[in-house]
């Protein structure tokens, strides 16, 4: 009897041991919030625009890049908002609009009711439905090009891919 005392005074060393590594290795391994960030410029963005069978489709809003593929029939050529994909649509997002003019990332002017109707729109729909796959270059870096030391990713935690059909 006296090996089962000796095997249960060596437990409690084991496991002290066992700490400092399991804390390394959570310092090692960076959560996936941390993955790296996919910049798109305007032209990268436009080659997005569902003009080519087979290619993702991608749409920004607020500076978020969205890939719309799964929502192909609403997104893709010929399809009713194909006008608002392949660049950053926020204001006529915003404004429930596909006039040209509408189609820019520009949110000046625009009313309360507007603001408050895209950031719905950015959160229940695009949020919950289409997976993030970068940001627009505008939405990470300052005028100068130097980055925007207040940029912070989005996070998607309600995301989840609903079967529409």
């Amino acid at each position: 009897s006296r090996g089962m005392a000796g095997g249960a005074a060596w437990l409690p060393l084991a496991a002290l041991l066992l700490v400092p590594v399991a804390a390394q290795r959570e310092l090692r391994f960076k959560p996936p919030a941390e993955a790296p960030v996919r910049l798109f410029t305007e032209p990268e963005l436009a080659r997005y625009d569902g003009q080519q069978e087979g290619q993702p489709i991608y749409l920004a809003v607020k500076g978020v890049v969205f890939d719309v593929t799964s929502g192909k029939e609403f997104y893709g050529k010929g399809a009713p908002y194909n006008a608002l994909v392949g660049k950053d649509s926020t204001r006529g997002v915003a404004k429930m609009s596909l006039d040209p003019a509408d189609l820019t990332h520009d949110i000046t002017g625009l009313t309360e009711e507007e603001l408050k109707s895209l950031d719905d729109i950015f959160n229940n729909v695009y949020k919950a439905k289409y997976p993030i796959v970068g940001y627009t270059s505008r939405r990470i870096l300052n005028e100068d090009g130097s980055p925007n030391l207040d940029f912070k990713p989005e996070d998607q935690p309600h995301f989840n891919i609903k079967d529409e059909f």
